[in-house]
C-alpha cells in the first residue's frame, strides 16, 4: 500500500507545473518553464524517496501546451533525455505515478471537436509516461465527463469513442468515479463493456453512492484491475468540517481516514491524497498505517 499526493509540494520552493499564457507561446517560454518543471519534478520524487511516499501525481502541466496546435516544437526530442532520467529514478525507487488531465478531456463529449481535443491530449499524457519508461502500471485517470441531459445516451458515447482510442491510451486510461454524476455503478456498467480499470474515490462514493458499504465498494473496483495494470490506484479525502458538500478537507481527519483503512483490511491498494496541505497529510497518513500494521 502505496501513499501519495497530487503534483505540488507545499514545504519545497519550487513547483512543476509553471505555465504561462497561450498568448505568450514561445518555443524560449516552452523551453524555459519545461526545464523548470523537470528540475523541481525531480526534486520533489526525491523528496518522496527520502520520506518513503511512493505514490505521485505528475502535474498534466509538465510541458505547458504540448497537445496544442501552437505548438510545433519538438519537446519529446529535446527532454527525452531528462524524462528518461526521471523514468530510471521511478523504476529505481518503486514509486507509483499517475496523471490526471483536466476536466476539459470529455470523450463522451456529443461535439466531435472536444472529443477529438480530449483525444490528443491524452495522448500526450501517455506519450510523456512513454518517454519516462514507465510500464502500463503508470496510469492516466479521468471521469466519465458530462450527462448532456441523456445519461444513458452519455454513457453509450464513452463506450464508443473509448473503442476507438489508441491502444497506447487504452493501456493507461483509468475511469473515476465522481461526487455528483456518475457513481461506481455507472463506471462498472462501462468497464463491464470495455474493460477500463475503476479508480475508486472514496470520498466522491460517500457523495454519490447507491448504498454500498465502502469496503463492497472497494473490491467492486478493485476487480476491474488486470495484472497488467499493478494494483488498484484510489482517492481519498473527506468533507471539509462546516462548508459546502463534497469540498475536500484542508487537512487530514485522522481518526476518519484510520476507520476508513481498518474497513478495507485484506484489500492491497494505493492511496492518493486528495487534501489541501498535500504531504503534510500524506506523511501523517503514512504513519497511521505504519503504527496500526497495516
Amino acid at each position: 500500500m502505496k501513499i501519495g499526493y497530487p503534483c505540488i509540494n507545499e514545504s519545497m520552493n519550487c513547483t512543476p507545473n509553471s505555465t504561462f499564457r497561450l498568448s505568450n507561446y514561445s518555443e524560449s517560454n516552452l523551453i524555459k518553464k519545461v526545464e523548470n518543471n523537470l528540475k523541481c519534478l525531480k526534486e520533489i520524487l526525491r523528496y518522496n524517496v527520502l520520506n518513503n511516499l511512493l505514490f505521485f501525481r505528475i502535474s498534466s502541466d509538465l510541458v505547458p501546451f504540448a497537445s496544442h496546435p501552437v505548438c510545433k516544437f519538438n519537446w519529446e526530442h529535446h527532454f527525452r533525455k531528462d524524462f528518461q532520467e526521471i523514468g530510471e529514478y521511478i523504476k529505481k525507487n518503486k514509486l507509483r505515478i499517475s496523471m490526471h488531465p483536466d476536466q476539459f478531456v470529455l470523450i463522451n463529449s456529443p461535439n466531435p471537436e472536444l472529443v477529438q481535443k480530449s483525444v490528443e491530449e491524452l495522448k500526450y499524457h501517455c506519450e510523456l509516461l512513454d518517454l519516462m519508461g514507465l510500464d502500463n502500471t503508470a496510469k492516466v485517470q479521468i471521469h466519465v465527463g458530462g450527462v448532456y441531459g441523456d445519461k444513458p445516451s452519455a454513457i453509450q458515447r464513452f463506450i464508443d469513442n473509448y473503442k476507438q482510442l489508441p491502444v497506447s491510451v487504452k493501456n493507461r486510461l483509468v475511469i473515476e468515479n465522481d461526487d455528483h454524476l456518475f457513481c461506481l455503478q455507472d463506471c462498472l456498467q462501462i468497464s463491464q463493456q470495455v474493460g477500463v480499470p475503476i479508480l475508486f474515490d472514496s470520498f466522491h462514493h460517500h457523495c454519490l453512492n447507491n448504498h454500498e458499504p465502502m469496503l463492497t465498494a472497494l473490491k467492486s473496483a478493485a476487480q476491474t484491475w488486470k495484472k497488467k495494470d499493478g494494483i488498484m490506484m484510489t482517492d481519498y479525502s473527506s468533507q471539509q468540517p462546516h462548508a459546502k458538500k463534497g469540498k475536500h478537507t484542508t487537512h487530514i481527519d485522522i481518526e476518519h481516514f484510520r476507520a476508513y483503512i481498518n474497513s478495507a483490511k485484506g484489500l492491497n491498494f494505493d492511496i492518493m491524497l486528495e487534501i489541501k496541505d498535500k504531504e503534510k497529510s500524506a506523511l501523517l497518513a503514512l504513519m497511521i498505517i505504519s503504527a496500526d500494521d497495516i
